[in-house]
């Protein structure tokens, strides 16, 4: 019998790191990546993280302890009260800034090329914003809090069209325009 007894106590005390376990990781989820809020000092949009090893930790006990990591209205005002925290515990998902960026893609096509954009993979290669100066800008190049601002003003453009650009505007050098060489460089147009 102590051997049963032992093994159903392992597999008990298995079972309870596993829930434990999946409990972290679903918080950490949650509650990593840049958000935007609206600060409440000065009703304006800031960016900021959550401290979300903190947050999964607080998961398992069921108890609310989300505090910021950091935030672009920092150092001076590193004391606030974190009130903007009651935002992202109400709609932790709708503030996320790869969110927020996923639902403008909807229905758009590419401003260079026209090919519409379809789910964004947003582990994989991503698509850029284009800005009005003709400029195409990575993602995490964005300021959080002057997310809605840029979104207000740019086009999508794909990530194969914002390689292309970036390439030809950081690598001059090694760019050749075959432009007018037609479908069949060397021998002209196929008529």
């Amino acid at each position: 019998m102590p051997v049963q007894s032992s093994v159903t106590l392992v597999v008990i005390a298995a079972l309870v790191a596993l829930v434990a376990l999946v409990s972290l990781v679903r918080g950490w989820l949650k509650y990593r990546g840049r958000r935007v809020i609206t600060c409440p000092a000065n009703e304006k949009p800031a960016g900021v993280r959550v401290d979300a090893r903190s947050a999964a930790l607080a998961g398992l006990g069921r108890w609310s302890n989300l505090r910021l990591s950091s935030c672009t209205r920092w150092p001076e005002m590193a004391n606030c009260g974190q009130e903007c925290l009651s935002q992202i515990a109400a709609a932790p998902e709708d503030c996320l800034v790869r969110n927020i960026l996923t639902k403008w893609y909807e229905g758009k096509t590419c401003a260079a090329c026209g090919k519409p954009f379809g789910e964004i993979d947003v582990a994989g290669a991503k698509p850029a914003v284009l800005q009005p100066d003709g400029v195409s800008v990575e993602w995490g190049a964005i300021p959080a809090d002057k997310l809605h601002e840029m979104l207000a003003v740019a086009s999508p453009i794909c990530f194969a069209c914002h390689t292309a650009a970036s390439l030809v505007r950081e690598h001059p050098e090694v760019v050749v325009d075959r432009s007018n060489c037609g479908p069949y460089p060397g021998r002209g147009s196929k008529v």
